[in-house]
Protein backbone atom coordinates (compact mmCIF):
# COMPACT_ATOMS: atom_id res chain seq x y z
CA UNK A 1 0.00 0.00 0.00
CA UNK A 2 1.47 3.49 -1.04
CA UNK A 3 1.18 5.95 1.57
CA UNK A 4 -1.41 8.16 -0.04
CA UNK A 5 -3.76 5.17 -0.63
CA UNK A 6 -3.08 4.75 3.23
CA UNK A 7 -4.41 8.16 4.00
CA UNK A 8 -7.00 8.14 1.79
CA UNK A 9 -8.23 5.01 2.71
CA UNK A 10 -8.11 5.88 6.62
CA UNK A 11 -9.54 9.48 5.86
CA UNK A 12 -12.60 8.24 3.93
CA UNK A 13 -13.11 5.61 6.00
CA UNK A 14 -13.36 7.08 9.32
CA UNK A 15 -15.24 9.72 8.42
CA UNK A 16 -18.23 6.79 7.20
CA UNK A 17 -17.55 5.25 10.76
CA UNK A 18 -18.07 9.15 12.63
CA UNK A 19 -20.95 9.49 10.12
CA UNK A 20 -22.65 7.04 11.07
CA UNK A 21 -21.30 6.46 14.52
CA UNK A 22 -22.39 9.77 15.45
CA UNK A 23 -25.77 9.76 13.45
CA UNK A 24 -26.99 6.97 15.52
CA UNK A 25 -26.11 9.15 18.93
CA UNK A 26 -27.64 12.67 17.21
CA UNK A 27 -30.71 10.60 15.70
CA UNK A 28 -31.27 9.08 19.30
CA UNK A 29 -30.98 12.36 21.25
CA UNK A 30 -32.03 15.46 18.97
CA UNK A 31 -35.69 16.80 19.11
CA UNK A 32 -37.79 16.78 16.06
CA UNK A 33 -35.61 13.27 14.99
CA UNK A 34 -37.30 10.17 14.11
CA UNK A 35 -35.35 8.14 16.07
CA UNK A 36 -35.46 10.16 19.17
CA UNK A 37 -35.32 8.68 22.31
CA UNK A 38 -34.77 4.75 20.89
CA UNK A 39 -31.82 4.00 23.22
CA UNK A 40 -28.90 2.21 23.73
CA UNK A 41 -29.37 -0.35 22.04
CA UNK A 42 -30.20 1.27 19.37
CA UNK A 43 -26.34 3.18 19.96
CA UNK A 44 -24.33 0.11 20.50
CA UNK A 45 -26.33 -1.52 17.06
CA UNK A 46 -25.19 1.37 15.09
CA UNK A 47 -21.76 1.72 16.11
CA UNK A 48 -21.24 -1.78 15.18
CA UNK A 49 -23.00 -1.41 12.13
CA UNK A 50 -21.19 1.74 11.29
CA UNK A 51 -17.93 -0.32 12.15
CA UNK A 52 -18.67 -2.67 9.36
CA UNK A 53 -19.41 0.04 6.80
CA UNK A 54 -16.67 2.14 7.33
CA UNK A 55 -14.10 -1.29 7.09
CA UNK A 56 -16.02 -2.80 3.67
CA UNK A 57 -15.31 0.92 1.89
CA UNK A 58 -11.50 1.20 3.29
CA UNK A 59 -10.06 -1.69 3.20
CA UNK A 60 -8.85 -1.89 -0.29
CA UNK A 61 -7.08 0.92 0.18
CA UNK A 62 -5.49 0.83 3.74
CA UNK A 63 -6.52 -2.16 5.79
CA UNK A 64 -9.22 -0.07 7.53
CA UNK A 65 -7.50 0.52 10.69
CA UNK A 66 -9.30 3.26 11.54
CA UNK A 67 -8.41 3.95 14.87
CA UNK A 68 -5.01 5.06 16.14
CA UNK A 69 -4.97 1.91 18.95
CA UNK A 70 -5.65 -0.58 16.30
CA UNK A 71 -2.15 1.10 14.20
CA UNK A 72 -0.60 1.32 17.10
CA UNK A 73 -1.31 -2.43 18.45
CA UNK A 74 -0.19 -3.61 14.72
CA UNK A 75 2.92 -1.95 15.03
CA UNK A 76 4.17 -3.12 18.34
CA UNK A 77 2.38 -6.44 17.16
CA UNK A 78 4.41 -6.45 14.02
CA UNK A 79 7.60 -4.00 14.08
CA UNK A 80 6.37 -2.11 11.42
CA UNK A 81 6.24 1.87 12.60
CA UNK A 82 6.98 3.93 9.22
CA UNK A 83 3.46 4.29 8.14
CA UNK A 84 2.06 4.70 11.53
CA UNK A 85 2.08 8.76 11.16
CA UNK A 86 -0.45 8.72 8.23
CA UNK A 87 -2.57 6.57 9.75
CA UNK A 88 -3.35 8.81 12.28
CA UNK A 89 -3.20 11.82 10.27
CA UNK A 90 -6.30 9.85 8.01
CA UNK A 91 -7.89 8.92 11.26
CA UNK A 92 -7.62 12.14 12.63
CA UNK A 93 -9.09 13.90 9.95
CA UNK A 94 -11.48 11.05 8.66
CA UNK A 95 -13.04 11.90 12.29
CA UNK A 96 -13.25 15.60 11.81
CA UNK A 97 -14.52 15.22 8.44
CA UNK A 98 -17.52 12.51 9.37
CA UNK A 99 -18.85 14.47 12.73
CA UNK A 100 -18.99 18.00 10.25
CA UNK A 101 -21.09 15.49 8.48
CA UNK A 102 -23.48 14.51 10.96
CA UNK A 103 -24.23 18.61 11.58
CA UNK A 104 -24.80 19.01 8.16
CA UNK A 105 -27.22 15.86 8.26
CA UNK A 106 -29.11 16.96 10.96
CA UNK A 107 -28.43 20.72 11.11
CA UNK A 108 -32.63 21.87 11.49
CA UNK A 109 -32.91 18.95 14.36
CA UNK A 110 -29.56 20.68 16.04
CA UNK A 111 -31.31 24.35 15.75
CA UNK A 112 -34.43 22.93 16.78
CA UNK A 113 -33.07 21.10 19.91
CA UNK A 114 -30.76 24.12 21.36
CA UNK A 115 -33.04 26.98 20.83
CA UNK A 116 -36.25 24.68 22.45
CA UNK A 117 -37.02 27.24 25.19
CA UNK A 118 -38.10 23.80 27.09
CA UNK A 119 -34.62 22.59 27.02
CA UNK A 120 -32.40 26.00 27.30
CA UNK A 121 -35.11 27.97 29.07
CA UNK A 122 -35.06 29.06 32.91
CA UNK A 123 -37.40 25.38 33.16
CA UNK A 124 -34.17 23.82 32.18
CA UNK A 125 -31.59 25.68 33.86
CA UNK A 126 -29.97 22.93 35.22
CA UNK A 127 -29.66 21.18 31.56
CA UNK A 128 -27.68 24.59 30.69
CA UNK A 129 -25.47 24.17 33.78
CA UNK A 130 -24.36 20.67 32.37
CA UNK A 131 -24.04 21.79 28.76
CA UNK A 132 -21.68 24.87 30.13
CA UNK A 133 -19.65 22.09 31.71
CA UNK A 134 -19.84 19.75 28.59
CA UNK A 135 -21.71 17.05 30.56
CA UNK A 136 -24.86 17.59 27.91
CA UNK A 137 -26.14 15.86 25.08
CA UNK A 138 -25.49 17.51 22.35
CA UNK A 139 -21.69 17.08 22.89
CA UNK A 140 -22.71 13.44 23.22
CA UNK A 141 -23.52 13.11 19.89
CA UNK A 142 -19.72 14.08 19.02
CA UNK A 143 -17.56 12.60 21.90
CA UNK A 144 -17.97 10.43 25.32
CA UNK A 145 -17.94 11.03 29.11
CA UNK A 146 -18.44 9.45 32.02
CA UNK A 147 -21.42 9.02 33.97
CA UNK A 148 -19.32 9.40 37.38
CA UNK A 149 -16.06 11.64 37.19
CA UNK A 150 -13.45 9.35 38.62
CA UNK A 151 -9.85 9.49 36.77
CA UNK A 152 -8.82 6.09 37.13
CA UNK A 153 -11.88 3.88 36.81
CA UNK A 154 -12.57 5.88 33.35
CA UNK A 155 -9.28 5.16 31.93
CA UNK A 156 -9.26 1.62 33.67
CA UNK A 157 -12.82 1.45 31.68
CA UNK A 158 -11.41 2.73 28.14
CA UNK A 159 -8.46 0.45 28.64
CA UNK A 160 -10.19 -2.60 29.01
CA UNK A 161 -12.70 -2.15 26.47
CA UNK A 162 -9.63 -1.22 24.13
CA UNK A 163 -8.07 -4.16 25.42
CA UNK A 164 -10.84 -6.59 24.34
CA UNK A 165 -11.32 -4.96 20.66
CA UNK A 166 -8.09 -5.08 19.94
CA UNK A 167 -7.89 -8.79 21.00
CA UNK A 168 -10.51 -9.54 18.69
CA UNK A 169 -9.09 -8.26 16.19
CA UNK A 170 -5.41 -9.81 16.48
CA UNK A 171 -6.89 -13.27 16.60
CA UNK A 172 -9.04 -13.28 13.93
CA UNK A 173 -6.06 -14.35 12.25
CA UNK A 174 -6.56 -11.75 9.37
CA UNK A 175 -3.80 -9.12 10.29
CA UNK A 176 -0.27 -11.16 9.77
CA UNK A 177 0.71 -8.91 6.92
CA UNK A 178 -0.34 -6.01 8.91
CA UNK A 179 -3.31 -5.04 6.44
CA UNK A 180 -5.82 -4.30 8.89
CA UNK A 181 -9.50 -6.14 8.64
CA UNK A 182 -10.58 -8.63 5.62
CA UNK A 183 -14.01 -9.14 4.80
CA UNK A 184 -15.36 -11.52 7.43
CA UNK A 185 -13.19 -9.52 9.65
CA UNK A 186 -15.43 -6.77 9.57
CA UNK A 187 -18.51 -8.40 10.48
CA UNK A 188 -16.52 -10.15 13.34
CA UNK A 189 -15.42 -6.50 14.42
CA UNK A 190 -18.27 -4.84 14.04
CA UNK A 191 -20.37 -7.56 16.32
CA UNK A 192 -17.28 -7.20 19.14
CA UNK A 193 -18.21 -3.56 18.90
CA UNK A 194 -21.70 -3.71 19.79
CA UNK A 195 -21.05 -6.41 22.78
CA UNK A 196 -17.70 -3.67 24.34
CA UNK A 197 -21.18 -1.36 24.28
CA UNK A 198 -23.59 -3.04 25.34
CA UNK A 199 -21.40 -4.73 28.45
CA UNK A 200 -18.77 -1.99 28.87
CA UNK A 201 -19.82 0.98 27.11
CA UNK A 202 -22.40 2.18 30.35
CA UNK A 203 -19.15 3.64 32.35
CA UNK A 204 -17.68 6.12 29.74
CA UNK A 205 -19.48 5.85 26.38
CA UNK A 206 -16.82 3.53 25.31
CA UNK A 207 -14.48 5.80 23.17
CA UNK A 208 -12.00 2.85 22.43
CA UNK A 209 -10.74 5.15 19.78
CA UNK A 210 -8.73 8.32 19.95
CA UNK A 211 -9.62 9.80 16.56
CA UNK A 212 -13.61 8.77 17.14
CA UNK A 213 -13.68 10.63 20.06
CA UNK A 214 -10.73 13.38 19.81
CA UNK A 215 -11.76 14.73 16.15
CA UNK A 216 -15.16 15.50 16.93
CA UNK A 217 -14.68 16.96 19.94
CA UNK A 218 -12.25 19.43 17.95
CA UNK A 219 -15.32 19.83 15.24
CA UNK A 220 -17.73 20.40 18.81
CA UNK A 221 -15.44 23.51 20.10
CA UNK A 222 -15.34 24.55 16.28
CA UNK A 223 -19.31 24.50 15.21
CA UNK A 224 -21.46 27.18 15.48
CA UNK A 225 -23.63 25.41 17.77
CA UNK A 226 -25.80 27.76 19.44
CA UNK A 227 -26.13 27.55 23.57
CA UNK A 228 -23.74 24.28 22.86
CA UNK A 229 -21.94 24.72 25.90
CA UNK A 230 -18.03 23.42 26.63
CA UNK A 231 -16.42 20.38 25.08
CA UNK A 232 -15.13 19.30 28.49
CA UNK A 233 -11.58 19.10 27.33
CA UNK A 234 -10.15 18.50 31.23
CA UNK A 235 -11.72 14.81 30.35
CA UNK A 236 -10.39 14.76 26.63
CA UNK A 237 -7.23 13.40 27.64
CA UNK A 238 -8.90 9.74 28.72
CA UNK A 239 -10.41 8.98 25.46
CA UNK A 240 -7.19 9.01 24.19
CA UNK A 241 -4.88 7.97 26.51
CA UNK A 242 -6.52 4.80 27.37
CA UNK A 243 -7.27 3.54 24.21
CA UNK A 244 -3.11 4.03 23.25
CA UNK A 245 -2.49 2.11 26.50
CA UNK A 246 -5.27 -0.61 25.64
CA UNK A 247 -3.62 -1.01 22.36
CA UNK A 248 0.02 -1.40 23.42
CA UNK A 249 -1.32 -3.72 26.33
CA UNK A 250 -3.36 -6.18 23.45
CA UNK A 251 -0.29 -6.20 21.67
CA UNK A 252 1.88 -7.31 24.26
CA UNK A 253 -0.70 -9.99 25.30
CA UNK A 254 -0.79 -11.39 21.76
CA UNK A 255 2.65 -11.74 21.59
CA UNK A 256 3.04 -13.16 24.40
CA UNK A 257 0.65 -15.74 24.26
CA UNK A 258 -0.37 -15.84 20.79
CA UNK A 259 2.48 -15.44 18.62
Amino acid sequence: MSSSDIFIGETIGTAVLILLGGGVCAAVTLKASKARNAGWLAIAFGWGFAVMTAVYISAPLSGAHLNPAVTLALAIKDGGWDNVPIYWGGQLLGAMIGATLVWVAYYGQFQAHLTDKEIVGEPAAKAVEAEEKGAGPVLGIFSTGPEVRNVVQNLATEIIGTVVLILAILTQGLNDKGNGLGTLGALITAFVVVSIGLSLGGPTGYAINPARDLGPRIVHALLPLPNKGGSDWSYAWIPVVGPLIGGAIAAGIYNLAFA
